[in-house]
């Protein structure tokens, strides 16, 4: 493959959303201006924030949550898509993957509230169907059938990763690496031809190392683990990941898990699926459905070992 031209520009732009920051690394020509692309990545993942934060109490999740249970409420374009995402990901998974969790996020602490143990007990003892069962949708509509409280940390940073690689792709530019907060997507390649490299990172709470080198061309990549976000209860540190089951932090998963998939937010998705699901029975699905996953695992010393699943993780 030809190299691209020398007389390209490197450009490395970056701007806050959802608590973290974005990224985009891009070339262009000499004399083009970055700045048009610059707001118009940001705009991207502004809507996308707009659209489907739990910490903006005026946000379209957000109203959807406030809605009663029957009533068809109108929501923009990509909130449907990240909800039908969602919900398709909550069958897939058989319940590991459920956006319905947002009781339990905000109850633990996870959401612009602290912990309630009031609210704690009453998540835990909710009788809450799966999202996947408890919410319709209908052209531009969607209505919950039984109560649910939507959360879309799991997958949101996914897709807003993937709003910026259409951002850039509907500019014309259709070779980048684009990120939020360590989830990535890859488009094309490097300008000496060469794939992307991505750091997957070691699940050290204290410090950020890498644990190893991915080297992606149109493909994207997503960590979950349990060693960024968690609170400590009586001494013990919980993930922020729910399990389902218990509507409660996990209490034994993986360290970590990477998932490289085509999009980002599918690769966010599974990521954490694979989590709740714990590495037997979650690197059992990933090879059933041809996943590339590694599960990093931690032992009761605190020592990680690695296991790879798929052609990339062997």
């Amino acid at each position: 493959m030809s190299k691209m031209s020398t007389k390209h520009t490197r450009h490395a732009l970056n701007g806050a959303t959802m608590g973290t920051r974005w990224s985009a690394l891009f070339f262009m020509a000499q004399g083009h201006d970055p700045e048009p692309i610059q707001a118009a990545l940001q705009a991207a993942v502004d809507a996308v924030d707009a659209q489907m934060s739990t910490w903006n109490k005026a946000s379209d999740l957000m109203r959807l949550n406030a809605a009663l249970v029957g009533d068809w409420v109108a929501v923009p374009e990509q909130l449907r898509e990240v909800l039908r995402l969602g919900l398709e990901a909550g069958r897939a998974t058989g319940g590991a993957f459920d956006i319905g969790m947002g009781d339990a996020v905000m109850a633990w602490g996870f959401g612009p509230q602290d912990a309630a143990p009031d609210r704690i007990r009453e998540a835990m003892t909710a009788n809450r169907q799966p999202a996947h069962t408890a919410l319709e949708i209908a052209g531009t509509h969607v209505r919950k059938s039984a109560p649910v409280a939507l959360d879309l940390n799991g997958i949101a940073k996914g897709y807003g990763v993937d709003r910026l690689a259409n951002t850039l792709r509907a500019h014309g530019i259709e070779n980048a690496l684009v990120g939020i907060d360590g989830e990535m997507r890859a488009l094309g390649l490097r300008p000496d031809g060469q794939a992307w490299t991505i750091a997957v990172e070691a699940p050290d709470p204290d410090r950020r190392a890498p644990h190893s080198i991915l080297a992606l061309e149109e493909a994207a990549v997503a960590t979950s683990g349990d060693y960024r976000h968690w609170i400590e209860v009586q001494g013990r540190r919980l993930s922020h990941t729910m399990d389902p089951d218990r509507r409660a932090p996990l209490l034994a998963s993986p360290a970590s898990v990477t998932v490289v998939a085509r999009t980002c937010a599918e690769a966010d998705a599974w990521a954490t699926a694979l989590m709740v699901m714990g590495f037997e029975r979650g690197a059992a699905c990933a090879q059933k459905r041809g996943l590339n996953a590694l599960f990093q695992l931690r032992d009761a010393d605190g020592e990680t070992r690695s296991m790879g699943v798929g052609r990339l993780f062997r």
